[in-house]
């Protein structure tokens, strides 16, 4: 996938957006990883991972469609939030054994990356006019 057009630089699609690669290649390995989960748990924490990473992407693209740049920043937020929401369920998946130490500190710096990416998002466009 190419790594597109830096962020917040008048991208005419989502899909140029670095943070939304980066979301939707979170996304993809939250699935991969919770394969590897007891199949008890595809309607629990399975299920609100994956659906959390998926999220985490939705949000960054339906913000940037909406062509307004406080929705943007809205849907940024709300992809912020779901970003917690992964940390604190790895956290708990690490907890009762379903997540390595290691893979709980890969996801977690992944995790970190993009909300530092999509909070400096938000303080560019804030500061643009």
């Amino acid at each position: 996938m190419p790594v597109g057009k830096p962020v917040g630089t008048g991208s005419n699609s989502y899909r140029d957006l670095e943070v939304w690669q980066k979301a939707i290649a979170l996304a993809q390995q939250l699935y991969r990883l919770t394969e590897t989960f007891p199949k008890k748990e595809i309607f629990g924490l399975s299920s609100q991972l994956t659906r959390s990473g998926v999220s985490v992407a939705s949000n960054i693209a339906e913000g940037q469609a909406r062509n307004s740049k406080k929705e943007f920043i809205h849907f940024l937020n709300i992809s912020l939030g779901s970003l917690a929401e992964i940390e604190t369920q790895l956290i708990i998946a690490h907890g009762i054994g379903y997540v390595s130490e290691a893979d709980q500190n890969t996801y977690l710096h992944l995790t970190d990356e993009l909300t530092r990416m999509i909070k400096g998002l938000i303080n560019h466009l804030k500061k643009t006019h």
